[in-house]
């Protein structure tokens, strides 16, 4: 392994386990239980997959060249962070008055679909993704390598990554559980969480453009 596929590691594993919206997500949906986790952190690389697709496409550069079409995304990505830290903080306001309701087989199927959803749109609608992955990729392709099969590695190593990193949280909040799932420690998590993608989609709703 060379050194600059090295370097690479190490600058994508800190921008990966970097605490975000992704993160704040997994972690929020984890309390609900391991499996739902689990699916939001496979989700999340999901959108990787999306966004580190585009960056070796090249078609990251149109998205950044084309202010409106960055700030459409821009909003998108921040209306929908900011719906999930709403419903987060709605979520504790509902433990404050009523106990939780035990999970049943018949609520896996779609819990499971809205957390992959949930992970995957969260990244996928970052607006911020696609600006980094096109100015971070290029710098570790050594001068005469060939920039496609050497950014096809890279971008896999940030998705694997990822795939490490999310669910390795899901499965550490799920070990915790007993203590996090204490109604004041679920309340203090969940309102954390939800006040976190709250102000994250007001400054993305609300933001400049980000060049």
């Amino acid at each position: 392994m060379d050194a600059q596929l090295l370097a690479f590691v190490a600058v994508a594993a800190g921008m990966v386990a970097l605490p975000g919206a992704d993160f704040a997500v997994v972690v929020r949906n984890s309390l609900e239980s391991r499996r739902s986790g689990l699916v939001t952190a496979v989700g999340v690389a999901g959108g990787l997959v999306v966004h580190t697709t585009l960056a070796v496409a090249g078609l990251a550069a149109v998205l950044v060249t084309m202010p409106a079409l960055f700030r459409t995304v821009q909003l998108l990505g921040g209306v929908y962070v900011l719906y999930l830290g709403l419903s987060g903080l709605r979520a504790v306001r509902r433990r404050s008055t009523e106990a939780a309701r035990p999970e049943t087989g018949g609520e896996v199927a779609p819990r499971a679909g809205r957390s992959l959803r949930q992970g995957f749109l969260t990244n996928a609608l970052n607006p911020k993704a696609p600006v980094l992955f096109l100015s971070l990729l290029p710098q570790f392709v050594p001068d005469g390598t060939p920039p496609l099969p050497r950014t096809l590695l890279l971008a896999s190593v940030v998705v694997l990554l990822a795939l490490v990193w999310f669910p390795g949280v899901a499965l550490l909040v799920d070990r915790l559980g007993p203590w996090l799932r204490r109604p004041r420690a679920a309340r203090v998590v969940e309102g954390g969480s939800g006040a976190a993608l709250t102000a994250l989609g007001l400054v993305l709703v609300t933001g400049p453009l980000l060049h």
